[in-house]
């Protein structure tokens, strides 16, 4: 990893100045609270103090997490909204608090396990967002791969709990988590390669630093051998064989996801109608390619053309961050409001191969810029063009990186945890979704192949609600799918038929929706609550609508679900 270079931090005199109220007091000593109980969370956000702490992953820190939200609750109750600001603050709060407690008290906390985005790759993860200038940040580092024993022993703790309860994750997850911490565990995998890489930009490492570095990657690497072999001993003889997690634990995780309690049934069958219509714009666009083609002719002509065509992840690299930076030179000051500081945007491949490209935020104070990371599957090399043009603008700009930073970016508006601590992916995805359909109507997508690969990201996203809905509820499948009720292996078939992604890609996401229920539909449906929103507000406003100020006032909110958007922007 490259140093990070210093930017200017936003100035307050940019921004709209607001006195700080008894509101924003409560929200601000949780946001502490949080760094506090959560000291990866803080590397997170590039705030110093805690770079060799990782949480308590135990039940004793599942249970300090609730204790500070039923306490923050608790806080907040008889407290009066000063201003507007206020008045979203405490909507946001009750909505997001009272629902970790509804999980917390369900013991879903103690039973997180699955191929994305539980403990066993967040304790890994965090290392990716660490500096590495200089011998303090190398022994930053070693001094976590020290302490990635403890944060382990702890969710071990976690899932015997969870066991205890009757809650284990499904045997296909406990399968694929132990193929991963094995990977990490190996000689010569992630950590002992970090610390082989570990050089000073200012002086020669020190020998000391470096024998940390060895002995960290040691305590790293067996810590995984001990999750692994729990995992395949302990664990996977109890994990159940079925995937689908039932209609009370996915309407829970779908509240979680969307800030929104959506009728499920009503948006199944509204995702089986947007398929068929995404299929129908698809079809309509191949045929612009080459007259008379299939959608599957049109791919094949797009994947064949060389001008679309990158080779090696360098080639990539490079391609991502032209073209986003050519997206943030258009839409500054003509589309959106973007500040100086928010212009930076690093385009990355990621030092894992497990698939799936994400984006990590600005550091507080933006000297670490927003991030988007590729992580490239196992013996990939080749990429299509076409099909990623849309993937660059979801998680750049006007995706994520102008809503994530802009959020970073207002300190003189918003309390610390509006702006950094609140994340709900139906809204957060769903606006990125929703920035693909708008690079549409702007005339960013006016190439047929780039369009096309627009609509295989909307389609793939459409499929997603569908089977993600339809599994965990065992719904019937549509006629045109197949017949009986959905099962993960006819869910399977029907993303292959709906997905153009490469088989190692396919893998990961099929596990990825049966292993996080209710977040991959939170994108689609996120991004139709969106334009609802945005259809309410041209209605109420008529012909003083103005686009661009709507999307600042929205962005300007930071990420709150999507029932507090609503009420927050619709008169």
């Amino acid at each position: 990893m490259t140093q990070d270079t210093p930017a200017s931090a936003p100035s307050s005199s940019e921004q709209p100045a607001r006195h700080s109220t008894a509101v924003d007091a409560v929200a601000t000593s949780y946001y502490e609270t949080l760094l506090e109980l959560m000291p990866n969370f803080a590397t997170e956000l590039g705030i110093p103090g805690h770079e060799t702490e990782y949480q308590d992953y135990s039940p004793a820190g599942i249970d300090a997490l609730a204790d500070a939200a039923r306490n923050t609750l608790r806080l907040l109750d008889g407290l009066q909204p000063a201003d507007d600001v206020d008045a979203v603050t405490l909507d946001a709060m009750r909505e997001r608090l009272g629902l970790d407690l509804e999980i917390h008290d369900a013991g879903l906390g103690y039973a997180e396990l699955n191929n994305i985005a539980c403990p066993a790759q967040n304790i890994r993860a965090i290392f990716d967002l660490m500096p590495t200038a200089t011998a303090e940040d190398w022994g930053n580092i070693a001094g976590r791969m020290a302490n990635v024993p403890g944060a382990i022993d702890g969710y071990i703790a976690s899932l015997r709990a969870g066991r205890e309860r009757g809650l284990v994750a499904a045997r296909r997850q406990v399968g694929i988590v132990i193929e991963q911490s094995t990977k990490y565990a190996e000689d010569g995998g992630f950590f002992d390669t970090l610390g082989s890489t570990a050089h000073s930009d200012d002086a020669d490492l020190p020998d000391s630093v470096q024998q940390q570095l060895r002995s960290g990657a040691d305590a790293a690497r067996g810590a995984y051998r001990s999750l692994a072999s729990f995992l395949q001993d302990d664990l996977l003889p109890t994990a159940p064989e079925k995937d689908a997690v039932g209609r009370e634990h996915y309407a829970l995780m779908s509240r979680l996801f969307l800030g929104s309690a959506v009728d499920l049934e009503e948006t199944y069958a509204w995702g089986v109608e947007e398929l068929d219509r995404v299929i129908a714009e698809q079809e309509a666009v191949a045929n612009e390619i080459r007259e008379g083609a299939s959608i599957e002719e049109a791919i094949r002509i797009l994947d064949e053309d060389p001008a679309r065509q990158l080779q090696g992840t360098d080639a990539l690299q490079a391609w991502m961050q032209e073209l986003s930076d050519r997206a943030v030179d258009a839409m500054a000051g003509v589309h959106f409001d973007i500040p100086e500081v928010m212009r930076r945007l690093e385009c990355r491949i990621a030092p894992t191969n497990e698939g799936g490209i994400y984006y990590t935020g600005p550091s507080d104070d933006f000297s670490r810029p927003g991030r988007m990371w590729w992580s490239v599957p196992e013996g990939e090399d080749s990429f299509t063009t076409w099909k990623e043009t849309t993937t660059v603008y979801h998680e750049g700009v006007p995706g994520h990186h102008l809503q994530i930073a802009t959020a970073t970016y207002q300190r003189a508006l918003l309390n610390p945890w509006r702006r950094n601590a609140i994340w709900v992916s139906g809204q957060g995805e769903g606006w990125a979704l929703y920035a693909e359909r708008l690079m549409q109507e702007l005339g960013f997508l006016a190439d047929p192949g780039d369009r096309l690969g627009m609509l295989d990201a909307q389609r793939m996203r459409a499929a997603r609600v569908v089977f993600d809905i339809g599994v965990h509820l065992e719904l019937e499948i549509p006629e045109r799918w197949g017949e009986g009720t959905w099962t993960p292996e006819k869910g399977y078939g029907f993303l292959k038929r709906n997905i153009a992604i490469s088989e190692g890609q396919l893998n990961f996401e099929y596990n990825r929706y049966l292993g996080w229920p209710g977040q991959a539909p939170s994108y689609k449906i996120g991004q139709r609550l969106w334009e609802q929103i945005r259809d309410e507000v041209r209605a109420s406003e008529g012909g003083s609508f103005d686009l661009r100020d709507f999307h600042t006032r929205a962005l300007n909110l930071g990420s709150v679900g999507l029932d507090t958007l609503r009420r927050a922007l619709v008169s």
